[in-house]
């Protein structure tokens, strides 16, 4: 191995260095005062997944509408599955049953039971407000009937839910519905 000596400074690299320090000879080096970030041990980081679970299982929780499963309420089995809360225009839910609103969030409840049903929707309601999504589709699919059944009477419930009918085919038909969600008149904290 050949060692090569470093080739002598030449008269332009100290006009390029005099520059240089010429230029910054105002500048103050920084001080560090800023607090470093704390590193914690393996038991001290459990200890914080635990503690982001835990905020998680709140934050769900404070998206979650109780629904009643002893509350039942009136569908006509003869005609599409509909709803329009009392204080709400019966058009809009003439507008969804003809498909002008497109939904902007898709819940798929296919695979839950009735519980996890019931918190999904909860969250689909919540996040909607918070995104400010008028409309919703919830596709429950036919199977048992066992959600098909529940989701309407769960709906009726809910103070931001205005209405909702059965999808057009294009967004489930049978198998799923359409649903306005009430949109909060000031954007803030839920």
């Amino acid at each position: 191995m050949k060692i090569t000596p470093h080739p002598p400074k030449t008269h332009i690299d100290n006009d390029e260095t005099c520059l240089f320090k010429n230029e910054f000879k105002d500048i103050a080096p920084i001080k560090q005062d800023k607090i470093p970030p704390q590193r914690f041990s393996s038991k001290q980081k459990s200890g914080l997944k635990q503690k982001n679970n835990d905020l998680a299982e709140i934050k769900q929780a404070a998206a979650a509408f109780e629904f009643s499963d002893g509350f039942e309420g009136h569908f006509d089995i003869e005609q599409p599955l509909k709803y329009v809360k009392p204080d709400t225009d019966s058009h809009e839910v003439k507008r969804l049953r003809r498909g002008d609103y497109p939904p902007d969030l898709i819940l798929d409840l296919h695979g839950l039971n009735k519980e996890q049903a019931k918190h999904e929707l909860a969250a689909l309601i919540h996040a909607a407000q918070k995104q400010h999504v008028y409309c919703v589709s919830i596709m429950h699919g036919k199977g048992t009937y066992a959600l098909k059944k529940a989701i309407p009477n769960w709906l009726t419930q809910h103070p931001a839910v205005m209405g909702f009918h059965q999808a057009p085919k294009e967004w489930g038909g049978k198998a799923a519905l359409l649903v306005l969600i009430e949109l909060p008149l000031h954007q803030g904290k839920f």
